[in-house]
């Protein structure tokens, strides 16, 4: 991957036709072929206003190889439990060692082939409902960005002139989360406006919702419910967030799984990052609450290898790997461990009912009006997981009082065994009453999680938030001691370029941060007391 140097470099006005095309002044003269259209030709029937919303769209879950190859499997998702690296790397995220040029990307990359896009769109069209849903694509974006980071560059970046720049004073969190609140009513107000308006008019620059608004209005309105619930232990949001939940539920979210947003893209090419180069494979974290479980879905979400059962029959199971191991022989891990079952034609996931489902059960818990019981949402997001997987017996699944997860045990090498497991005694059917709030609560996000696969940073920011679910803890900790080994990985820290040529905005961006620039400093929104939050089972369970 070519790595952009500084998220300080000035943006071209030209627009960005092939996502990962790195931004320069003289973009056109550089990469147009004979048989491209030039700007002025883009101009017509809208053109370049779709390709504005086709290279956001590709953002959100970056559909270049490399770009989500660095934030996903190998950052936030093996921070979510979900994968493991492969490969013989020394320095890698999940080690808390990234090499430098890793550090750029899932910061200064996405921001400097974000905001061409955006900014273009701004100066291109006043058509409202494209303009909302610009808006709406970059929120989304940036919200992925703050929760990995926390302060960043967000209300200044573009001025009231329609400039862009990146050399601007950060926001804090806070403020990003309540301006990103705000422009998200501003979207849901137009989309109310609009919503007679035929599919067909945005159907081939939408590769989600094909033009459809009210898929849109839904999708907005969840998103509004996933971010007041990341706020749930920011002790002075309370009553803000229960009343953005509210609203938002009331307003309309997704409910059913022809709601889901999923990218549809020509060709999948994160897959190549597991089929081809078989730079990841599946985690531990994972496959001992499924396996546990004796959860159907891994059917349909990952490959089976060769293992023994308790008799010693070769037969066939999955197998994860635990992060931060010593991988010396890829050939050997890749044969023994399972993989991400995909493939170049699979549309890309950004959210889906179960997840908006179980952050209604997680409301309904808290007392909210989510319109319904907790145990039924619950109940009704494990349908709905198993539906879009295409595997039954989801009421059978849901009623299991007795099934837990595994203790890890290594396929290979008995040091990398889990030898403080299982990390948790959580079952999968609901206890009613009160005084199992705690539990209940663990019940919504470990599911929730197992339902959000293989969205890593979605995971990651949730386990920080609540401390659930109980993953393992990394074996190699190169963070010097920055980092907790058993609190893991809270933040990734700015890139070493910021510091070199963002000096004045970084620095100011520290105080915002309320700590350290390291790994080991909590977020605005993370909140919950630390003996949640450590990977040991607790002594004592409070709501």
């Amino acid at each position: 991957m070519k790595h952009t140097t500084s998220i300080l470099k000035l943006f071209s006005l030209a627009l960005l036709l092939v996502t990962g095309a790195a931004c320069t002044d003289n973009f056109d003269k550089i990469n147009r072929k004979d048989y491209q259209v030039d700007k002025e030709e883009l101009g017509r029937e809208g053109y370049n206003v779709g390709a504005s919303l086709k290279g956001l769209q590709g953002l959100v879950i970056p559909t270049e190889e490399h770009l989500y190859q660095f934030i996903e499997p190998l950052a936030a998702g093996a921070f979510a439990g979900y994968f493991s690296t492969t490969t013989e790397w020394t320095a890698k995220f999940e080690t808390y060692n990234p090499p430098i040029d890793w550090q750029e990307a899932p910061f200064s990359d996405i921001m400097t082939r974000t905001y061409p896009f955006y900014r273009d769109l701004l100066q291109e069209t006043e058509d409202p409902v494209a303009l909302a849903l610009g808006k709406l694509l970059r929120i989304i974006i940036m919200h992925r960005v703050t929760d990995m980071y926390g302060p960043i560059p967000y209300s200044k970046v573009i001025s009231k002139t329609g400039d862009a720049s990146l050399t601007v004073p950060y926001d804090s969190q806070e403020d990003v989360y309540k301006q990103m609140l705000k422009e998200l009513d501003e979207v849901v107000a137009t989309l109310k406006d609009n919503l007679s308006l035929s599919a067909e008019a945005y159907r081939k620059y939408d590769d989600v919702y094909q033009g459809d608004l009210s898929k849109w209005l839904k999708f907005t309105n969840s998103l509004k419910l996933r971010m007041a619930m990341r706020m749930t232990y920011v002790p002075e949001m309370q009553a803000e967030i229960r009343r953005i939940a509210e609203e938002a539920v009331t307003s309309g979210v997704l409910t059913a799984n022809t709601d889901n947003a999923f990218l549809k893209v020509e060709e999948n090419r994160p897959a190549m990052i597991f089929n081809d180069w078989n730079d990841s494979r599946i985690g531990a974290d994972i496959i001992s609450y499924m396996n546990g479980y004796k959860d159907p879905r891994r059917e349909k979400m990952f490959t089976t290898v060769d293992v023994y059962d308790e008799y010693w029959n070769l037969v066939k199971g999955w197998v994860g790997i635990r992060i931060g191991i010593d991988a010396t022989n890829k050939d050997y891990i890749i044969t023994a461990s399972s993989n991400y079952m995909t493939t170049k034609t699979d549309p890309i996931m950004w959210m889906n009912a179960a997840e908006i489902t179980f952050l209604r059960a997680e409301g309904a818990l808290r007392g909210w009006n989510m319109g319904g019981e907790a145990k039924d949402l619950y109940n009704q997001a494990i349908a709905l997981s198993f539906e879009q997987w295409g595997v039954t017996e989801a009421n059978t699944y849901a009623a299991n009082t007795t099934d837990m997860p595994l203790i890890y045990t290594d396929a290979l090498y008995y040091m990398y065994d889990d030898t403080a497991g299982p990390r948790s005694t959580i079952t999968i059917a609901w206890e009613d009453g009160a005084e199992h709030f705690e539990r209940n609560l663990e019940r919504i996000i470990t599911q929730k999680w197992i339902a959000n696969f293989p969205l890593g940073v979605e995971s990651w920011s949730e386990f920080r938030r609540t401390g659930y679910p109980r993953l393992i803890p990394v074996v190699e900790n190169k963070s010097g001691g920055i980092i907790d080994t058993n609190h893991m990985i809270r933040r990734l820290w700015y890139p070493p370029t910021e510091y070199t040529e963002n000096a004045d905005n970084i620095n100011l961006a520290i105080g915002l941060l309320g700590g350290p620039d390291n790994g080991g400093t909590r977020l605005w929104w993370d909140k919950k007391p630390v003996s949640y939050t450590h990977l040991t089972l607790p002594t004592k369970l409070e709501v």
